[in-house]
């Protein structure tokens, strides 16, 4: 704690008269013991106060955001066992088109492959016959090549619609387990 105005106390004038063996001089002026104390105490307090105030203001300073943090409030929403059902119905009416149509094309496309498979597949027994006595060409071998890749995919596809197929069966049951709960 620092006592900044100690120094000047010495050179200062008192208003106060406190007898003759106080007042030494216009040079040689000096506050009464009691009144320098007095000051001193009320240095020492506003230092004091300073301190608790900037102590006080650090420990508060992040107060509005803890507040926030720790507000606590619940809700709780009841609802009755037809809302529930209605939600239910209206949601699987939403979805239900979108993954009919999904189904359609995934089908569309698994029939586009076999068509494709069936028509390479008679290409490869068509250049199997006729190449038995000249072998397997370049071209032939481009067309078993596709063949293979036309097949693969057709095989990705039909494993996509069995989940597809496998993903509304449990949701169908699963919607109908949750009605009867």
């Amino acid at each position: 704690m620092s006592r900044l105005s100690r120094a000047n106390l010495k050179a200062r004038e008192s208003i106060f008269s406190g007898g003759p063996e106080q007042y030494l001089g216009d040079t040689q002026a000096r506050c009464p013991p009691d009144l320098e104390e007095c000051v001193m105490a009320m240095e020492d307090c506003c230092e004091e106060a300073y301190e608790a105030q900037v102590l006080l203001r650090n420990g508060t300073k992040d107060l509005p955001r803890m507040t926030h943090i720790l507000k606590n409030e619940r809700v709780f929403l009841l609802v009755n066992e037809g809302t529930i059902k209605k939600y239910k119905s209206g949601l699987a009416d939403e979805i239900e088109p979108a993954v009919t149509e999904l189904i359609e094309r995934a089908e569309q496309g698994l029939a586009n492959l076999e068509r494709k498979e069936t028509l390479l597949q008679a290409k490869v027994d068509n250049s199997k016959n006729a190449g038995i006595a000249t072998g397997i060409s370049a071209v032939q071998k481009l067309e078993a090549r596709r063949l293979q890749t036309l097949t693969r995919q057709r095989e990705k596809l039909e494993a996509e619609v069995r989940a597809l197929e496998d993903d509304i069966l449990k949701q169908v049951s699963h919607s109908s387990h949750h009605q009867y709960r």
